[in-house]
C-alpha cells in the first residue's frame, strides 16, 4: 500500500520524534483524518526520506516518529530550469504543479512586458511562497523527494542580465526555424524560457538571443503559456531526461 507523504524541512534522523508543518498537520489531522498509530512517509526535500507513525494528535498538531530511511525516487539527470511568464491565478499554479510532476529543477518566474501579473516586491514574496506551496504539494503527490526551488519573481531583463548560463538555453517561438524535438544535442542542463499570455515581444527575444537562448518551435500549433512550458518539459525529459 503507497503511504500518504509529508514534507517536513530537515533535518531528519531515524528514530526522531518531530513535529509536522502545518499544512502538513492539517492535510494530516483534518483531510486525511489519521490517528495516533497510523503509517506514513516523511521526507525532507533534500532528497532524504523515512517511514513514519504518528504518536500524537492535538489541537492543530500532529507528532511523528520516524522510522526507516526509505528509498527516495531518483530525479532527472537532466537539470531542468523553466524560466516562467508569470499568468494569472490557477493558470500558474497548474504550471508550477505539472512542472513539479515532470521533474523540474528549478523554477524562475519572470515579469515581462505582456504579463498581465503586475507585482510589487511584498506582492512577488507572497507570490514565491504561495507557489512553493503548490510544488510542495506537487511532490507529495508525485513521490519526489527533493523539492524544486521556486526564486522569487523577477523582471526577464533582471534574469537575463543576471543569472549566468550554465547549459543549454532554449526559448519558445512558434516562428522558430529549429523544431525541439529535432535537436541533437545531449546536454546535462537545460533553461526553457516560456513567455507569458501574448507570448515574449520582440525585444523581449531579441535579449534572450543575445543572452544565450536559441529560439526553437513546438509544432505547427500555438499554445497557451500554461500548455506550452508542460508539453516542452515533457519533450525534453523524452529526449535527455527521465521520460523513457
Amino acid at each position: 500500500m503507497r503511504l500518504n507523504r509529508i514534507y517536513c524541512e530537515g533535518p531528519l534522523v531515524q528514530h526522531a520524534e518531530v513535529a509536522l508543518p502545518s499544512a502538513g498537520a492539517y492535510h494530516v489531522a483534518r483531510v486525511l483524518r489519521m490517528r495516533e498509530g497510523a503509517s506514513l512517509a516523511v521526507f525532507d526535500g533534500q532528497g532524504l526520506e523515512y517511514s513514519a507513525e504518528i504518536v500524537r494528535v492535538g489541537g492543530d498538531g500532529v507528532w511523528v516518529r520516524l522510522g526507516a530511511q526509505i528509498s527516495a525516487v531518483p530525479e532527472s539527470p537532466l537539470r531542468l530550469t523553466l524560466v516562467q511568464g508569470v499568468s494569472r491565478g490557477e493558470r500558474m499554479d497548474w504550471t508550477l504543479q505539472k512542472a513539479t510532476e515532470l521533474g523540474v529543477a528549478a523554477i524562475a518566474p519572470v515579469l515581462t512586458a505582456r504579463s498581465v501579473v503586475r507585482l510589487d516586491e511584498k506582492q512577488a514574496e507572497k507570490k514565491r511562497a504561495h507557489w512553493q506551496g503548490i510544488v510542495v504539494a506537487a511532490c507529495e503527490q508525485c513521490g519526489r523527494a527533493r523539492l524544486p526551488t521556486v526564486a522569487t519573481p523577477t523582471t526577464l531583463r533582471h534574469y537575463l542580465a543576471n543569472v549566468r548560463k550554465e547549459g543549454m538555453r532554449l526559448v519558445l517561438s512558434p516562428s522558430a526555424p529549429a523544431s525541439l524535438a529535432g535537436l541533437t544535442s545531449l546536454p546535462t542542463r537545460v533553461e526553457v524560457l516560456i513567455g507569458p499570455e501574448g507570448g515574449l515581444d520582440d525585444d523581449e527575444l531579441t535579449a534572450a538571443r543575445a543572452a544565450g537562448f536559441m529560439p526553437v518551435r513546438l509544432g505547427p500549433r500555438v499554445l497557451r503559456t500554461e500548455t506550452a512550458g508542460v508539453a516542452a518539459l515533457t519533450v525534453l525529459q523524452a529526449l535527455w531526461g527521465d521520460l523513457q
